[in-house]
């Protein structure tokens, strides 16, 4: 019989914070996109449609980089204050390479990590 391995992801527009449910501590694992405040700043004084054209570029490697990370789970859980994690989601569920996965989201407010450690067992706990 296969393990099921279970990740919860607490994430926003800047970064994501991957926990993978082991037995033992849960070690957190940040990916961070690309696009700074700074890039922001220098870009929008060239053109307004370039910076938005970054912004895009970058949004989506960074969910890129998220999504090569969840195809080793079988069960996924995207968690975090902003729409970062529906924005996921729906990227997620419009590619086959993610139809086996179970994937839910849930609205929560930032978090300290050891919270969000809590808030990842608890979630897959009633699994």
């Amino acid at each position: 019989m296969k393990t099921t391995k279970h990740i919860g992801i607490w994430m926003d527009h800047a970064s994501a914070h991957l926990m993978e449910l082991v037995n033992g501590p849960i070690e957190t694992k940040m990916i961070g996109a690309e696009f700074t405040h700074h890039d922001k700043d220098e870009t929008i004084e060239k053109s307004e449609k370039e910076m938005h054209q970054k912004e895009n570029h970058e949004t989506s490697a960074y969910y890129k980089t998220i999504g090569k990370a969840i195809l080793e789970f079988d069960d996924v859980l995207l968690f975090g204050p902003t729409s970062a994690k529906t924005e996921l989601f729906n990227l997620l569920r419009a590619d086959h390479h993610f139809d086996k996965i179970k994937i839910e989201t849930k609205q929560t407010d930032k978090m300290t990590e050891n919270q969000e450690h809590a808030f990842v067992r608890d979630h897959f706990s009633k699994h």
